[in-house]
């Protein structure tokens, strides 16, 4: 089974999932969005309402932003993969909490596994905490690489930060600026270490 059948059958796994009481509320389930062979994942916290009407990952104004973000380093939305810590909305935009993660959390796990991604960006509190440590926080952690087993790790705060406060924007950018020169340090690295 190739790549793309096996993401496929992972999709249909998730399809219709009610392991968690998310499930009851939601317009769409929102797997994740993207190249399955990106060397970046961005993994946010949880749909929000646009995203569960349209069962796409961010698409409302915090998702036009990171579209943003993403042509300023070279990139688009088409060369990265787009997921969230859980696949369904939590009611009212609430943060998703510690069982549903637990529930959910295999699916990113899997698709991780299938699309091995040389940096792994989180988007916000919960994805740091989530994906990374939960002892840390996101204002010292932002614009910082992590590495964690054989995974590399880059902080953002998310997107919609700026939306809430502007100061924020510029300190965002620059973040992908640095994420985007560590991905290619690391490209680099593995490049060094291949046998002639």
């Amino acid at each position: 089974m190739d790549k793309t059948q096996q993401y496929n059958e992972l999709l249909k796994s998730i399809d219709g999932c009610k392991k968690c009481r998310l499930c009851e509320g939601r317009n769409n389930i929102v797997p994740g969005d993207g190249s399955i062979n990106a060397q970046v994942v961005f993994v946010g916290e949880g749909p929000g309402k646009d995203e569960d009407l349209q069962g796409k990952p961010f698409v409302g104004q915090a998702g036009k932003f990171l579209s943003e973000l993403l042509a300023g380093i070279g990139m688009s939305r088409e060369d990265v993969f787009i997921t969230n810590v859980v696949k369904c909305r939590p009611p009212n935009n609430r943060d998703p909490q510690e069982d549903e993660i637990e529930t959910c959390i295999p699916y990113l796990r899997e698709q991780i596994k299938l699309i091995k991604p040389k940096v792994i960006c989180t988007l916000g509190k919960h994805a740091l905490k989530t994906m990374i440590s939960k002892e840390l926080n996101i204002s010292p952690s932002h614009g910082k690489l992590f590495k964690k087993g054989s995974f590399h790790f880059f902080a953002h705060y998310h997107p919609a930060a700026a939306l809430y406060n502007p100061n924020l924007r510029s300190v965002i950018q620059h973040d992908f600026v640095l994420m985007k020169a560590a991905v290619e340090k690391i490209l680099k690295e593995e490049e060094g270490t291949g046998i002639e």
